[in-house]
């Protein structure tokens, strides 16, 4: 009788997570026009080059994704590290931790020659970072079947969004997803509770997310309210970057709260 009740439960809160997923989508698309590719999304304030190398800061600024990206991606496989639980988790965290390594390799060489072309190396590592740390949260929050489900549902979205961006010139998509993680992962913390402790660092990572978008679109101000130093693309690499590095911080020193009778019924 507990099974099927937290079954029903299950089912109710997968079927919330899908609607409201697919109605955010369809007001995206019914209530915004279409965003075309144009010459000024790849034009960037900084252009210097230092040693040979075009847009110097906006390709080295990448690195830091590169060490933290592969250092957690094998602590998260070899398993006494972080305080995981779930297989699911595994899979979501190893994929988002993969996600962010080849952002390092895809937004560097975006940035050597940024053009049409090149962006969607740039964009396509971000979405599935992005999917894979979504799917985690909700492994995490509800449950790990449903998280399991978002995971490979996502990666599916971040490819099929990529490609109709490269087919009809729309930046929509693809602009949306890379919301998720600040928009959905707070909202969703006030409606499901945590299984682990710890969990603030969402939140630490989400205003990260929201301070690095800013940077970006304040490129130029900022790049003159420093005196030419560093641009606010640049200083958006490197906060994007303090974001798995909080995550990684909150799976070292987080630990179980409970065990959700849910998660249990699926491992058997």
């Amino acid at each position: 009788m507990v099974w099927a009740v937290s079954q029903q439960l299950a089912r109710g809160k997968r079927t919330r997570i899908w609607g409201g997923a697919f109605l955010c989508w369809l007001c995206l698309m019914l209530a915004t026009p279409k965003i075309p590719h144009s010459p000024k999304h790849h034009l960037f304030v900084d252009m210097r080059n230092f040693l040979g190398v075009p847009n110097t800061l906006n390709v080295i600024t990448n690195f830091p994704f590169l060490v933290v990206g592969v250092l957690c991606f094998v602590l998260c496989l070899q398993g006494n590290f972080f305080n995981i639980s779930l297989r699911g988790e595994v899979w979501g965290w190893a994929l988002f931790y993969a996600g962010t390594a080849g952002v390092a390799f895809g937004s560097a060489y975006y940035h050597l020659k940024p053009d049409d072309d090149r962006v969607i190396w740039d964009t396509l590592p971000m979405m599935i970072a992005y999917s894979s740390l979504y799917s985690s949260f909700v492994a995490e929050r509800v449950g790990e079947r449903i998280g399991l489900s978002c995971l490979f549902a996502l990666l599916l979205v971040a490819f099929l969004s990529t490609g109709y961006e490269r087919k009809y010139n729309d930046l929509r998509l693809c602009m949306a997803f890379q919301l998720i993680p600040s928009i959905a992962i707070p909202g969703m913390t006030c409606l499901f509770q945590p299984k682990y402790t710890h969990s603030r660092y969402w939140l630490f990572a989400a205003g990260a997310h929201i301070l690095a978008k800013f940077e970006g679109v304040a490129d130029r101000k900022i790049y003159r309210a420093n005196r030419y130093f560093i641009s606010g693309h640049s200083l958006e690499h490197l906060c994007l970057a303090m974001v798995p590095v909080l995550f990684s911080v909150m799976l070292m020193y987080r630990r179980m709260k409970f065990q959700r009778l849910g998660d249990y019924k699926e491992r058997l």
